[in-house]
């Protein structure tokens, strides 16, 4: 059963609210030349006390976690660009990006700011009544487009609904992503054209479905990689437990990929989890780091790293992307009634759009001009998938009858047939009028 509750609460701010605006730290991972057993968290000793004091329950506004089992260390986190667009110097990852391009960088920025436009677009849609639901991905570009680009052509991904910025990356049409949120297919692309598989609206299994296909890279003999993409709330899913296990059993080459955007619908990420989620990977037996997931750059040298890890044999990694979910889980969601708007507009300032801009801007890597020309390109993506959506056809109404049996069976015949009258009577109220 998911933890993702939809039940109505008191507001509240997630525990990460005032979190990511720190410089870089190191990471309980290892290297991608050098497989080293995880370590064990570093409890600090308590002092000496006389009596124990009793155990204290806090309430739910106080947004603490209920219990006396303590808390683990301020977690690591890999951080390359402060909120403020300042470089962060960090041994560890710093070589996955120490090539990286003026041009390059203003490639990353341009990726982001039109997944945020295409995103918008399909909001908007949504509103308008052109799309049933949409997963918006508002805040959590630098995450998607970071890993997005540390992919090869030949690693394969296992989405969730929300990785638009990913199928950005991979070359899938923005368009074709809206299809089955207006219900016109059931996925618009094929998943070996881009190496990118179709989106997976149940909770957790795309992490099975990747570990499988990564064992069978494995043993293939291919140095190809596999990525699984995932949310907060998924993992505390059974289904994302049993991937960890095969894959470490398995030595699988595939990288998790935990988007913590603090929130699994109205479940704050403290009440999932009693320690942060990268640690969970220690009890696996392989590495995992959290990483500053407004940070595109790195996000891009974290992916790079459990990518090469994966392609050398040193099998899975746990990458958490520490970011925050500025909308909606979906657009039939209202997050005022479950927590505060300080907390968003705190998260407002470490926008991972803006923190790019200031560093291309302050490295004299872009100018008005590039930022005015963008502008101009993302209007016009505005409007072709404005126009594209409007302009797709209805889907053949009975087409959901075929292919359910090779030889037919007459209970489908019977459903088939239920079905047309059911149309036809529509029809006939028209033709009455």
């Amino acid at each position: 059963m998911t933890v993702e509750s939809t039940a109505a609460r008191t507001p509240r701010r997630s525990a990460g609210s005032d979190a990511g605006a720190t410089g870089a730290q190191r990471t309980t991972g290892t290297t991608a030349k050098k497989a080293v057993p995880a370590r064990k968290a570093t409890v600090a000793k308590k002092a000496p006390a006389a009596k124990k004091a009793p155990a204290v329950k806090k309430t739910p506004a106080s947004g603490k976690t209920r219990g006396t089992k303590p808390r683990s260390a301020e977690p690591h986190l890999v951080q390359l660009l402060t909120p403020e667009g300042e470089r962060v110097r960090n041994a560890e990852f710093d070589p996955y990006v120490s090539g990286i391009t003026p041009e390059e960088l203003r490639g990353l920025y341009r990726d982001m700011v039109l997944t945020r436009r295409f995103d918008a677009e399909a909001t908007a849609l949504q509103r308008q009544g052109e799309l049933g639901l949409w997963a918006s991905l508002l805040g959590q570009e630098a995450a998607q487009i970071g890993s997005g680009r540390a992919l090869r052509d030949d690693d394969y991904v296992f989405p969730t609904y929300r990785e638009h910025g990913v199928a950005w990356c991979r070359g899938v049409d923005p368009t074709n992503l809206l299809g089955m949120f207006r219900g016109v297919n059931n996925g618009g692309w094929d998943p070996n054209g881009n190496n990118f598989h179709l989106y997976t609206i149940v909770i957790g299994s795309q992490a099975l479905h990747a570990t499988g296909y990564a064992m069978g890279v494995a043993k293939d003999g291919a140095d190809s990689a596999v990525i699984a993409y995932f949310g907060d709330g998924a993992s505390s899913q059974g289904d994302v437990a049993e991937a960890f296990t095969f894959s470490a059993v398995y030595n699988a080459p595939v990288v998790f990929f935990c988007q913590n955007n603090q929130w699994a619908i109205s479940e704050p990420t403290e009440k999932q989890s009693r320690v942060p989620l990268y640690q969970r990977a220690q009890g696996f037996g392989f590495p995992g780091v959290r990483v500053d997931g407004n940070d595109v750059l790195a996000s891009l040298a974290v992916t790079r790293w459990a990518l090469e890890r994966a392609r050398a044999g040193e099998g899975p990694t746990l990458v958490e992307a520490f970011t925050y979910r500025m909308g909606a889980h979906t657009t039939s969601d209202d997050p005022t009634r479950y927590r505060h708007d300080d907390e968003r507009v705190s998260w407002e300032a470490k926008d991972p759009i803006l923190r790019l801009r200031r560093h291309l801007e302050s490295a004299h890597h872009a100018d008005e001009g590039f930022f005015a020309e963008l502008e101009t390109e993302s209007e016009t993506l505005g409007k072709r998938v404005r126009e594209a959506v409007r302009a797709m056809p209805d889907p053949d109404h009975f087409a959901i009858f075929e292919n359910a049996y090779a030889d037919g069976h007459a209970l489908v015949d019977e459903e088939r047939a239920e079905f047309a009258a059911y149309q036809a009577s529509f029809a006939d109220a028209d033709g009455d009028k």
